[in-house]
């Protein structure tokens, strides 16, 4: 059974880069299907906010409105993919979660920008 699961810093300061990782157990990053290996993020009492994926050959797809500080990155060796975002600011205070297809979701990592 494939599992996906977020783990990232908790805290980070305003202007630094925020880098959560997304651990996939159970399965490959690279083969199985078509998979999409999503990043997205709630803040609280808002809407989920896709950020970005990234595709079985290694390409990356983002939010326009993200795109110019996001980069979305895997390590095959490490059966993992990552997500750095860079220069957050209070409103990048939110839970971000890795899903596949979004139809498995790991539990989510809550991220504080302080």
């Amino acid at each position: 059974q494939v599992q996906l699961q977020e783990s990232g810093p908790g805290l980070v300061k305003p202007s630094q880069t925020l880098s959560v990782t997304c651990a996939v157990s159970g399965g490959s990053v690279t083969a199985g299907g078509n998979y999409y290996y999503n990043w997205l993020r709630q803040p609280s009492g808002k809407e989920l906010e896709w950020i970005g994926y990234i595709d079985m050959s290694g390409n990356a797809a983002y939010n326009p409105s993200l795109e110019s500080r996001t980069v979305i990155s895997r390590d095959t060796s490490k059966n993992q993919y990552t997500l750095q975002l860079m220069s957050v600011t209070i409103e990048d205070t939110a839970v971000y979660y890795c899903s596949r297809n979004f139809g498995l979701w790991g539990q989510g990592a809550q991220v504080i920008e302080n």
